[in-house]
């Protein structure tokens, strides 16, 4: 499985990450997250980062406009759109862009089936705050274009294999507190994904 690192706030958390195997890492760019970061600050760790990994930037409740703007000025690859967003934002998009499905129930991981999308646990606060999708309702369904979030951990994240996700993206679950990653949980939930 593919792994993303999100909720990076600093430079030392982006290489702990891209050393220990991530293929992507997240900024969030939503004022009102513990995890938020610049568009600028973003730039200053990505400028410094190798190649071949995805950057991407997490939105929410934001136009189009917006969205083409940090992502340009931070040097994001990615843009994670983390809210139901109406289809003319995605056609003004200059940037790549996954949707994000906040399932509430089993019919709403089918959301976007023929896409590449992430799926995340509902919570009233966006980002699911540590919350953990029931793994049932995932059995005989096309994982393969699932990239998986939601209260997953080192721990929990090896017992996924079976259904073939796409990838898998974790934040609260490698840190220490906030923004701030464990390097030993990042290195251990990275190695048990693959």
């Amino acid at each position: 499985m593919r792994t993303k690192i999100c909720g990076i706030t600093s430079y030392e958390d982006a290489i702990t990450a891209i050393e220990a195997g991530a293929d992507a890492i997240g900024f969030v760019f939503y004022e009102k997250s513990p995890r938020y970061i610049s568009s600028l600050d973003a730039k200053q760790i990505i400028k410094k980062l190798p190649p071949f990994i995805e950057k991407v930037g997490l939105f929410v409740n934001v136009d189009a406009q917006i969205i083409n703007s940090l992502m340009q000025e931070s040097g994001c690859t990615l843009a994670q759109i983390h809210f139901q967003a109406p289809n003319m934002l995605y056609e003004q998009l200059f940037v790549p862009y996954i949707k994000v499905t906040r399932a509430k129930e089993p019919k709403d991981i089918l959301e976007y089936k023929d896409e590449y999308r992430l799926v995340d646990a509902y919570c009233d606060a966006y980002g699911g705050a540590g919350k953990r999708l029931n793994i049932e309702w995932f059995k005989n369904i096309d994982c393969s274009k699932i990239i998986l979030a939601g209260g997953l951990d080192p721990q929990n994240v090896a017992s996924l294999k079976e259904y073939n996700f796409y990838g898998v993206d974790v934040s609260s679950g490698v840190e220490i507190s906030h923004g701030i990653k464990d390097p030993s949980k990042v290195k251990e939930f990275i190695a048990n994904a693959k």
